[in-house]
């Protein structure tokens, strides 16, 4: 990285100065123009810059309102841009992305003639195409990654070498990103996304559109592309404060609640060290997924005969899933970071439970399958491994729990005995029974989105489960390590 001070930097500064993560949008829709026309556009942007600066950790004018007033709206956006507030950097939304020769023409008149501090652009083109916009540190780019309209479906989610072409996109951001100056814009309507692309690229700075009349879920959205320190997303905001009769109250009133979320999420971290379990602590992205599975009714209290015979005051009912693909989506989501670290050739799920969560992948990912059937098939061609494979291929095991291992190893026996080789086992929950240390000693490594631990310090923080349940649940597990 280079001496001078990057993009991302100054972002920083700015934000801790105003103590805001709201960026604002100067979109000078006609509708909301007294006069339709480009002084019209100038003088609306004015009036929202004058009146909310102080709140706002950037502006985002949108250059497509200008230039639909032509050369005069285009001296009028270099005028809004020059009226911002030292400091306060400006990304200009234009959505831009051609040749390199091309490209850097884009470069002078956004950075040179407008005076823009960032851009938001096109991958599509590829590197080279991105390459003249970040060669500054100065000056920030935000790649368009996973977009909050609905059309975002037909091409962004398409699958490329068995991953969503966005997830492809921030894979290639996050190798991109050599100056500090390059981010991603991921649409707050999408919290999954947010949350696999965090997981992907977990310093990247996420610029989320959407909250508002598109629908975003504020609270969602931070949970799920907020970094662990608190920072690394932009929630953009444009229609709902311009259209407020008081902007200033409603910019105001938008930095609070961002605020108010923020630091919950960061306080569950900053606390965990003084937590019973000094467990990890969730990152923000899992925690809204562990209160899903509560509400939901996949985690239950009480007294409950495990496979194994063991009782337990903890019962994990992930068979839940199938009646809830959203939920389901969102689980399978949260393997994403751990297949990502991995060398397989295929997927194959432990029977019943470890199914749908399989199939979700291997959909979500374009990986192929293959399972261990529970019993001989007596018909047909007789195979105990259901799915296309070659012998000496690796698959990767996913199941829902880890509970003592022995549902993994009467898996893998199967598909050994047909030629696959398991090298890692990847679930959603490590109940901490013995499972870890059983794999470990067959020579197997075991994955977990959550440890039960976790959990329990998760809805221990929140009030979501009573004292008297996480003390009976810890004292459980006590027991099993002992």
């Amino acid at each position: 990285m280079s001496s001078a001070r990057s993009f991302f930097s100054g972002l920083s500064a700015r934000i801790e100065q105003a103590d805001s993560l709201l960026c604002i949008g100067l979109d000078p829709h006609p509708e909301l123009l007294a006069e339709a026309s480009a002084p019209g556009a100038r003088d609306f942007c004015l009036r929202l810059v004058e009146t909310t600066a102080e709140h706002a950790c950037a502006f985002k004018p949108n250059s497509a309102f200008f230039e639909a007033f032509g050369a005069p709206g285009w001296a009028a956006l270099r005028e809004v841009i020059a009226a911002v507030p030292d400091g306060i950097p400006v990304i200009l939304d234009a959505k831009r992305g051609d040749i390199a020769s091309t490209s850097e023409a884009y470069v002078r008149a956004t950075f040179e003639w407008l005076g823009a501090d960032a851009v938001t652009i096109s991958p599509y083109l590829g590197h080279d195409a991105v390459a003249p916009f970040i060669a500054d540190p100065a000056h920030g780019v935000f790649l368009l990654c996973k977009t909050s309209n609905p059309g975002s479906e037909d091409l962004q989610t398409r699958l490329v070498d068995g991953e969503p072409l966005y997830v492809q996109v921030a894979r290639l951001a996050d190798k991109w990103n050599r100056e500090d100056n390059l981010g991603l814009v991921v649409g707050a309507t999408d919290p999954e996304a947010l949350t696999a692309v965090r997981a992907l690229a977990p310093g990247l700075w996420i610029l989320a559109p959407g909250v508002g009349p598109q629908g975003g879920d504020l609270e969602a959205a931070l949970r799920s592309g907020l970094r662990e320190d608190g920072a690394g997303l932009l929630v953009a905001v444009s229609r709902a404060i311009a259209q407020a009769e008081s902007p200033a109250q409603e910019a105001a009133g938008m930095k609070s609640q961002v605020n108010s979320i923020r630091d919950r999420v960061t306080s569950r971290i900053g606390r965990t060290s003084r937590s019973p379990s000094h467990a990890p602590a969730l990152s923000p992205r899992l925690t809204s997924l562990a209160d899903g599975l509560l509400q939901a009714g996949c985690v239950q209290f009480g007294d409950f005969k495990l496979k194994s015979g063991e009782q337990s005051p903890i019962y994990f009912d992930l068979r839940r899933l199938t009646g809830d693909p959203q939920l389901l989506r969102r689980v399978a989501a949260a393997y994403l970071p751990w297949l990502a670290g991995l060398s397989f050739d295929r997927l194959a799920a432990v029977p019943y439970a470890g199914l749908p969560i399989a199939t979700a992948l291997s959909l979500l990912t374009g990986g192929p399958l293959v399972y261990p059937r529970k019993e001989l098939k007596e018909y047909g061609t007789g195979a105990m491994v259901e799915g296309g494979f070659k012998p000496g291929e690796v698959a990767l095991l996913i199941d829902d729990l880890a509970t003592t291992g022995g549902s993994k190893f009467e898996a893998i026996e199967r598909l050994s005995a047909a030629g696959l080789l398991v090298r890692d086992v990847v679930v959603l929950i490590d109940r901490q029974a013995g499972a870890r240390q059983a794999l470990a000693h067959a020579g197997l490594r075991l994955h977990a989105v959550f440890t039960l631990a976790q959990l329990l310090d998760h809805w221990e923080l929140t009030g979501a489960v009573g004292v008297d349940d996480i003390v009976n649940v810890r004292e459980y597990i006590a027991r099993e390590q002992g």
